[in-house]
């Protein structure tokens, strides 16, 4: 296709929230409805991405390259393949809902607020879309500065503590990262990251740079013991932010490993994939015991998110022992899986903290014992919540089984005791999800606030509708987005098996 689709994608909502701040708080509908207008319209010119995407080859499709800075043979360079195109249509199918979520609830500064997360899209989906690596830090390290503002201007009483905190632990990570691009870029003398796959590297320089890729992606993720940034961004951060925070920006961790750090450090990898998997295990069994015994709606789902994000970096680093004990199948089904989990993830996480804001909205609380009895007053918002959490637990026929499933079966070529350990989260998961649904949804009505909360009206229930269709559809018919992944995991299943040694 003629038309720069990436680069529409990109830079549309960025201009869009340029518009929004010029037009200021004083005429906040009409920047409310260019903001709508323009993620909108993001999501639909993202659609060909789809539909003219060519699921038969492994192969950057929609390439745009243009010099950037040539002195360090540096391009503006997108593109996107099995492994990027679900992401960024993840990126683009959710901002239009938090725009939509916040219609009504932000009155202080809507302006800004709308316009941050505007800049945020274009900048996450920049960091999918780069082919650069340069170019790929540079959207990685702005995009922290709009998530910082929502999270300091619009976020709870300890909302300066919290953005700090967040800014701090992955602008610090993601230096790292830059002195491992450094350091390849003067090997390969290109910032271009296919020829960062290619270059050559041995055992030492695999293992410092594998190193370095961690502490800046397991942040990211997060992955234990450098997640405790995330349950206070979380509590403290808008409902919108929360989103995501969860559905978003918690992927682009993942999105690294498979980009970055198994493709070029691929023996490192394998010599070092018990450490991966002892941290994922840690993750999915240690912080589910700790999301069991929250208070806080907010902080559960983001202990949550964490254990669930553990699924997604075990299924990418158990490839290597799957390969070899039982061959290629079960590490092609590892790595679908985690990709799976993380478009789930992305859908379920999201709806449960617009499920939370929803409550919050009414009744100015997160504490789950200030609830109780919700389904008396909202029947259409309970059937959603449980609807959701039930796809959170791992319910079959929800996308949250899809993802968890192939992951499992991948480890199980493994090892019975590496699958058995991970599947523990199907139990874990059903026992804190729901139990927080019992103790807010159901028995009796506890205080006259519950008594008192309206169910959901038509913005509300659109939002949530439109994530349980998306929650179920890919629960029942995953097919869609496996096989459009399907020849790029193969290719870096191929890539990341081959030892540069």
């Amino acid at each position: 296709m003629d038309l720069p689709i990436l680069s529409i994608v990109i830079w549309l909502p960025i201009a869009a929230g340029l518009l929004v701040l010029a037009l200021g708080s004083e005429r906040s509908l009409l920047g409310k409805q260019v903001a709508l207008g323009a993620t909108v319209l993001t999501f639909v010119a993202s659609i060909p991405l789809y539909t003219g995407f060519d699921s038969s080859t492994a192969a950057m499709q929609f390439v745009e390259r243009v010099p950037w800075i040539e002195r360090f043979n540096a391009f503006y360079a997108l593109g996107v393949d099995g492994i990027s195109m679900p992401l960024i249509l993840l990126t683009t199918f959710l901002t239009p809902l938090v725009v939509i979520a916040g219609w009504q609830i932000i009155k202080l500064r809507p302006a800004q607020y709308f316009a941050a997360f505007l800049l945020l899209e274009g900048m996450m989906i920049g960091v999918f879309a780069a082919t650069d690596a340069l170019l790929f830090y540079v959207f990685w390290e702005v995009m922290l500065v709009p998530m910082f503002i929502i999270i300091g201007i619009w976020g709870g009483e300890r909302r300066i503590y919290a953005t700090m905190k967040f800014f701090l632990y992955t602008f610090l990570g993601s230096v790292f990262m830059l002195v491992a691009l450094i350091y390849m870029y003067l090997q390969a003398g290109s910032y271009a990251i296919a020829d960062l796959h290619a270059l050559p590297l041995g055992m030492n320089e695999q293992v410092l740079i594998f190193f370095a890729f961690l502490i800046a992606f397991a942040v990211k993720v997060p992955m234990w013991p450098v997640h405790t940034w995330l349950p206070d961004a979380h509590v403290e951060a808008p409902t919108g932010g929360s989103v995501i925070l969860a559905a978003i920006l918690l992927k682009m961790g993942g999105y690294g490993f498979v980009r970055f750090s198994l493709p070029i450090t691929p023996d490192a990898s394998q010599a070092l994939d018990w450490l991966m998997i002892a941290l994922s295990l840690i993750a999915i069994v240690y912080i589910a015991f700790v999301a069991l015994v929250q208070n806080d709606m907010k902080k559960l789902i983001a202990y949550s998110s964490i254990a669930h994000m553990g699924f997604v970096t075990l299924g990418f680093f158990v490839i290597y022992s799957a390969v070899t004990n039982g061959g290629e199948e079960g590490a092609q089904l590892a790595l679908q899986g985690g990709m799976v989990q993380m478009i789930s993830h992305g859908l379920i996480s999201g709806a449960l903290f617009l499920c939370v804001g929803v409550m919050y909205d009414r009744l100015h609380t997160r504490e789950i014992s200030d609830y109780g009895g919700v389904a008396n007053t909202m029947p259409k918002f309970a059937a959603f919540m449980v609807l959701f959490a039930l796809a959170n637990a791992g319910l079959p026929g929800t996308s949250g089984f899809v993802g968890e499933f192939f992951v499992i079966l991948g480890s199980f070529q493994s090892s019975f005791w590496l699958a058995f350990f991970a599947a523990t989260i199907l139990i874990l998961g059903a026992a804190y999800t729901l139990w927080m649904v019992r103790r807010v949804l159901y028995g009796e009505v506890r205080n006259e606030g519950v008594a008192s909360m309206p169910d959901l009206d038509g913005r509300e229930f659109f939002i949530l509708a439109v994530l349980a269709v998306s929650v179920l559809l890919l629960g029942i018919w995953p097919a869609p987005l496996v096989e459009a992944m399907d020849e790029t995991l193969g290719s870096l299943l191929l890539q990341v098996t081959q030892s540069k040694l």
